[in-house]
């Protein structure tokens, strides 16, 4: 019998009842709780996890409180070893669904870690799957997660996939919206990226709206809605997608930067993945990569690559333009294959590498660990790189410190958004990119697959400069 409903929502009625005699005990504010309302209504979640994970009160503080104000034993998950018999009385999907994780179980009576105690309505559905009495225990939402992601058999990865070139395919018929499973979970990204993949996206997003998670996919400037995943599936959607790209499924008020492999047609595949908070909840965009091909595959004239290997091998930054999912990244990957000059430092810095580019020391930056791109800039000098690949140019201080590399003999790699010559003639009118233009030794604009026009240092000063 299925018990889940898609109108059931993630309130939290224990907090809801206590939540103002925390501001009477003087352990937040009013306006933090307020605060802490709004935010977990929008993002589906527990008020208690939302205060914890915005620094507004410990969790040891929080779960002492509901401890003593409810005369219920509050249990530190990380420490405690749970009887794993009682995973047979509770499905995956029920256990993610309500927030709870079973410890273990005497005669009748099912013992059970939930955040909110004092959800009846919760306990009363569980009575019913499990036809056990139970027995509730208290542990913060974000331990109750993590365990149970560890305790079942959650797989981590996407099964390869199969393209056969159906231009009628769509992921939406598989969509079954009362399927809570693990494998549905996970074969319906996997049919949403097979749609992508044979339809030639480079970027989809998961979008949250009042029907539940809406799926784009983005082709140059137009933006395609290919379906809505229904409410009742959103929550173990984003935890499953989560999981597979190296995120914290239990954080959901910062952003998140990920990364995952997949392969299609025995081709792997990278794509970067990106969860950013809205007041709607979460955002998801995940970006496409496939492998470089050798560059003179490319739609580059032969005399044209040996200029971008020549000025590899001098002081000056080789600068590649072009529209927003022109292929920008994807040709400085086949550079980095093909072009680098031997017995030269070679080394990159990246949100997110790629791909595993041989005799190239790839340096993917970490905000978690304080490893952003002021540290980078701080200290990349001393690892004597001679040719760098930097990612963008974000702000006017890292513009300034890589044009300035040039100067002490390094050769530079970086990309450039522009939608066309004009656009990047009116761009770089700016004052700010007097002397990045300066040290230009070569330019790449990507017009289009068939269209890539590399320019030489004079040809730039006679028609762009």
């Amino acid at each position: 019998m299925d018990l889940l409903n898609e109108n059931s929502a993630l309130d939290n009625k224990t907090l809801d009842k206590l939540k103002y005699d925390l501001v009477r005990d003087s352990l937040v504010t009013y306006d933090d709780i307020e605060h802490a309302t709004e935010l977990a209504i929008a993002q589906n979640t527990n008020i208690g996890q939302v205060l914890i994970n915005t620094d507004l009160i410990k969790e040891s503080v929080l779960m002492k409180f509901l401890e003593e104000k409810l005369h219920t034993p509050c249990v530190d998950l990380e420490n405690y070893s749970i009887d794993k018999k009682c995973l047979d009385y509770i499905t995956y999907k029920d256990a993610l669904h309500f927030r709870i994780l079973p410890l273990f179980i005497i005669e009748d009576t099912l013992t059970i870690a939930m955040a909110d105690p004092l959800d009846l309505f919760s306990i009363d559905k569980i009575m019913q799957i499990t036809k056990k009495n139970i027995d509730p225990v208290i542990a913060s939402e974000k331990s109750i997660l993590k365990k149970i992601n560890e305790y079942y058999d959650v797989k981590s990865k996407v099964e390869d996939i199969n393209i056969d070139k159906n231009k009628n395919y769509s992921w939406v018929d598989i969509l079954h919206s009362d399927d809570l499973s693990t494998e549905h979970i996970q074969s319906l990204f996997r049919a949403i990226l097979k749609q992508a993949i044979e339809q030639d996206i480079h970027e989809l997003y998961f979008e949250n709206t009042t029907e539940g998670l809406c799926v784009n996919f983005k082709k140059t400037q137009e933006i395609i809605k290919t379906g809505t995943i229904p409410s009742l599936l959103v929550n173990p959607f984003i935890q499953s997608l989560k999981l597979i790209s190296n995120l914290d499924p239990n954080v959901f008020e910062i952003p998140q930067l990920g990364k995952l492999n997949f392969t299609v047609d025995n081709i792997e595949l990278t794509a970067s993945v990106s969860a950013f908070p809205t007041i709607s909840g979460e955002r998801i965009l995940i970006k496409i990569y496939h492998p470089p091909i050798p560059i003179d595959r490319m739609n580059i004239p032969p005399q044209k690559i040996e200029l971008i290997k020549q000025s590899l091998n001098k002081p000056g930054v080789v600068l590649i333009c072009g529209a927003s999912l022109s292929g920008k990244t994807h040709l400085i990957y086949s550079i980095l294959s093909n072009l680098i000059p031997k017995f030269k430092n070679v080394m990159t810095l990246e949100s997110i590498a790629k791909y595993n580019l041989k005799n190239v020391s790839q340096c993917e930056l970490n905000e978690n660990i304080g490893f952003n791109l002021d540290k980078a800039m701080r200290f990349i000098e001393f690892q004597s790189p001679d040719i760098l690949y930097f990612e963008g140019i974000a702000t006017k201080e890292g513009l300034d410190f890589f044009t300035s590399l040039t100067l002490k003999n390094k050769a530079l790699i970086t990309e450039f958004l522009a939608e066309n010559m004009d656009d990047l003639r009116r761009k770089f009118e700016f004052s700010e990119f007097t002397m990045f233009k300066s040290v230009i030794s070569c330019l790449v604009f990507i017009h289009n697959k068939e269209s890539i026009e590399v320019f030489n240092r004079e040809e730039l000063d006679k028609y762009l400069f």
